[in-house]
């Protein structure tokens, strides 16, 4: 059996690109969540309903983005998911980004967890909540890229207070501002001569309202002339993610 898909098309406004014109990684990462819970909603599993009915709610652990070309404003753009498999803990979530032509332009893989709303623990995941996606339940989900972990080397960091708008409605914050926090510490002279051809990101802690974070990014050069930026957010003594993206020189 294979998942179900959903797609829809989204064109790009000028408030989700950055002085590039391109989309930007924190709203790459906004639309595809969107995606997803509309989704949910047509199966009648919207983040609402399994809070409600089950005290439970869908919290994504790692992503691991292929860029072939990074949308622009004022592109349209096709948006596809399903829920492609799981097994008793994890969920195994994939998205494309196509232009109108049907070029790929993005391929996302993603790892998710439900949660105890109460304890916020690792709840099993029910199959009587798993059955609409038409998920393929196996023993071993696909194995995503580990991030790099930062070391003592620290080319530059910065340091930010969560806000209520950084707050999504599970009252921790939002998995796209930790993307805005990472590219924010790199100079605006990379960012508008280069663009990100991989992201891999892993969340390893929830950070709350209120809270100071520090991103932290060590920049390291490639044989091919690519960059890799190496990134870590850390609240305390805790690190709150972790990410290692590729960029290419814009030609």
């Amino acid at each position: 059996m294979t998942a179900k898909k959903f797609s829809e098309t989204h064109t790009i406004p000028y408030y989700e690109g950055n002085i590039t014109n391109h989309m930007t990684l924190a709203m790459l990462l906004n639309v595809v969540i969107l995606v997803s819970e509309h989704q949910n909603d047509t199966l009648k599993l919207d983040h609402k309903q399994l809070i409600d009915n089950y005290g439970i709610g869908w919290v994504v652990t790692s992503y691991s983005i292929k860029i072939n070309e990074l949308p622009k404003i004022d592109q349209t753009i096709k948006l596809t998911t399903r829920g492609t498999s799981y097994n008793k803990y994890f969920a195994y979530r994939e998205f494309w980004i196509e232009d109108e032509s049907g070029q790929e332009l993005v391929k996302i893989d993603s790892i998710w967890v439900l949660i105890d709303e109460a304890t916020r623990k690792v709840s099993p995941i029910d199959a009587e909540i798993i059955a609409p996606y038409e998920s393929e339940n196996i023993k071993r989900l696909p194995r995503l890229p580990r991030p790099e972990k930062l070391g003592e080397d620290v080319d530059a960091s910065k340091k930010y207070q969560v806000r209520t708008n950084d707050i999504d409605f599970n009252g921790h914050v939002n998995n796209a501002h930790y993307l805005d926090w990472m590219v924010d510490v790199l100079p605006i002279d990379f960012i508008t001569s280069h663009l990100p051809v991989q992201v891999d990101i892993r969340f390893e802690s929830e950070v709350t309202y209120g809270n100071w974070v520090e991103s932290s990014v060590n920049n390291v050069t490639m044989a091919d002339g690519n960059v890799k930026t190496i990134h870590r957010i850390t609240s305390g003594d805790e690190v709150s993610a972790i990410a290692t993206i590729i960029w290419r020189k814009i030609k």
